[in-house]
């Protein structure tokens, strides 16, 4: 049984035409993805790198890693992000493989064949976040890298990435996130230990609400991510 939510890939279907729109619905992502990227510069080397970007939309990120010399491919269960994305890389002259496949499916043919995994706001959008971690781990070489990216779930990220994000700064659209599918840093470390995967670090994502920017910092509390390198 594929560990995909039928109504969260509708969602992201239904938002296809709006990825590669700075102002519009994944406007918030345009606005961190520099500091994500910044964020995997930090802690991998993408020059040369093959790199798998899990949960990839419409290859926002897969694109930026492409531009930093990375072998990338973007996978998603979303037909219509796949097919924005192509469309963007095709229009730019970029190349990446992206491929309509769940991670679970890759990981029995790729086994240790990745340098980097990548997997962005993926985790609190589908029913078994472990089963994603679990194929995430078994896809990355051995010393490799997995960077994870996801929302806490406590009362500061109700109030801040909820209520705040989606009903009152409309940064995403209402109904994006589900507060019971957000996921504590020692869930995430837990689980990532139980599949061989040792965490190198935690940093949070914050937003500055009077200059309307975005920042890396060690304030968990909300967004953040987490970086781990798969032991033998």
């Amino acid at each position: 049984m594929e560990n995909a939510d039928n109504t969260e890939i509708a969602k992201f279907d239904r938002l296809a035409n709006h990825w590669w729109d700075s102002s519009g619905a994944f406007g918030a992502l345009h606005r961190i993805n520099p500091l994500r990227l910044r964020y995997i510069d930090q802690r991998t080397n993408l020059h040369g790198a093959t790199v798998l970007d899990v949960g990839c939309g419409g290859g926002i990120l897969s694109e930026a890693m492409t531009a930093r010399g990375a072998r990338v491919t973007g996978i998603d269960l979303s037909v219509e992000a796949l097919t924005a994305a192509r469309q963007h890389a095709r229009m730019k002259g970029v190349r990446i493989d992206y491929r309509h496949t769940a991670v679970e499916t890759l990981a029995p043919t790729l086994s240790e064949h990745y340098d980097v995994v990548t997997c962005m706001e993926l985790l609190e959008h589908v029913p078994d976040p472990q089963s994603v971690i679990r194929a995430c781990s078994r896809l990355v070489k051995p010393q490799g890298n997995l960077i994870f990216a996801t929302i806490n779930r406590n009362i500061q990220s109700f109030i801040f990435a909820i209520i705040g994000g989606e009903y009152i700064l409309r940064f995403l659209p209402v109904g994006t996130h589900q507060y019971g599918k957000l996921l504590k840093p020692r869930e995430l470390r837990r689980w990532g230990e139980e599949c061989r995967l040792q965490l190198q670090d935690v940093t949070g994502l914050g937003y500055n609400l009077f200059t309307a920017r975005y920042f890396l910092t060690r304030d968990t509390r909300v967004n953040y991510m987490a970086h781990f390198k798969k032991i033998h």
